[in-house]
C-alpha cells in the first residue's frame, strides 16, 4: 500500500462530538415525539428529495450559510433512516458508515493498492469497472445502478458517464458536436417552420429526445453541467420577468394588458441589471 498523505484535523473531536448529540437526539426524538414516531422510510422520502433539491438551490446561489443548514437537514434524514433501519434489525449507523468506507477503499485501489491513477479520467473508468466487478455472478448493465426515479436531464448525464467508464464515447468534441448537428438536421426536417403540413408529433419527440440528449453530451465534453445551466438560465429568466411585471406595476401598467412590444422595453431594461 502507498503511503497516505494526511492532513492534520484539529477540530476532530469537536466533529465526533457534534455527530454522537445527532444520534442521541434521534434517538430521543424517536422515543417520545408523536410525529418522529409515525414516520416511516417511505413517509420521508419525498421529504429528503425536497431537502435534496434545497440543497441544490443554496449550492446554485452559492449562499454558504444555506448549504451549511440544508446539509444539515440531509444529516437529519441520513440518521433517521438509520435508526429505522436499526429498529428492523436491518442496519443502523455504523454499518452504513463502514460500508461507504469499505467501498471507499475498493474503488480507490490507486490510493489503497498499488493501481496507478495519475487522472480523473483513469480513477472514473477504474470506479466504473470495480462496480461491475463488484456485482460479480449478478450480470447487470454499466446502466443499472443509474436511479429510474431520477429526472431525465439528470439520468441522460449518469447514463453517458457510466458508458464512458466502461470506454463507449467519443474520442474528441468535434466528433460529438457533429452529432449535435446532424441530431439538429434531422429535428429540422420533422418540424419544419416554414411546412404548414401538420407534423408527425411522436417522431418529432423523438427527434427533439436525440437533440437534447447530443447536447447534454456535448455539454459534458466541455465540462459543462447541463443541469446546472439551465437551472441558472430559469433563475435569470424569472429575475427578469419579476424586474417586466415590478416596473411595469409601478408605471400603472398590466401584464395583460400591455404589448409584446411595451413588454420588450422592460425586458431589455432588466437585461442590463446585474
Amino acid at each position: 500500500m502507498k503511503e497516505i498523505k494526511k492532513t492534520p484535523d484539529h477540530n476532530r473531536e469537536a466533529k465526533l462530538k457534534a455527530f454522537d448529540r445527532l444520534l442521541t437526539i434521534m434517538d430521543e426524538l424517536r422515543e417520545n415525539c408523536p410525529w418522529d414516531m409515525k414516520q416511516t422510510m417511505e413517509s420521508l422520502r419525498h421529504l429528503t428529495i425536497e431537502e435534496t433539491y434545497e440543497l441544490t438551490d443554496a449550492i446554485i446561489e452559492n449562499d454558504m450559510q444555506e448549504v451549511k443548514k440544508e446539509l444539515g437537514d440531509l444529516m437529519l434524514h441520513n440518521a433517521f433512516y438509520a435508526k429505522i433501519g436499526s429498529e428492523k434489525g436491518a442496519f443502523d449507523m455504523a454499518d452504513v458508515l463502514n460500508s461507504v468506507c469499505e467501498k471507499l477503499i475498493n474503488r480507490h485501489p490507486h490510493i489503497y493498492g498499488d493501481v496507478e491513477a495519475t487522472d480523473e479520467k483513469t480513477v472514473k473508468e477504474n470506479w466504473e469497472k470495480i462496480k461491475l466487478k463488484e456485482k460479480g455472478d449478478q450480470k447487470k448493465s454499466v446502466l443499472g445502478g443509474v436511479p429510474k426515479s431520477l429526472p431525465a436531464m439528470v439520468k441522460a448525464m449518469r447514463i453517458q458517464e457510466k458508458a464512458r467508464g466502461v470506454g463507449f464515447d467519443w474520442e474528441k468534441k468535434e466528433q460529438v458536436w457533429q452529432k449535435v448537428e446532424e441530431e439538429m438536421n434531422e429535428f429540422k426536417a420533422e418540424f419544419n417552420i416554414e411546412n404548414e403540413n401538420q407534423i408527425d408529433k411522436e417522431k418529432a419527440q423523438s427527434e427533439f429526445g436525440d437533440l437534447l440528449f447530443s447536447l447534454i453530451n456535448y455539454a459534458r465534453f466541455v465540462d459543462i453541467n447541463p443541469e446546472e445551466a439551465l437551472e441558472r438560465t430559469n433563475k435569470k429568466f424569472i429575475k427578469r420577468f419579476q424586474y417586466l411585471e415590478s416596473e411595469s406595476e409601478k408605471d400603472g401598467k398590466s401584464m395583460g394588458e400591455m404589448t409584446l412590444e411595451e413588454m420588450d422595453r422592460y425586458w431589455e431594461k432588466a437585461k442590463s441589471l446585474k
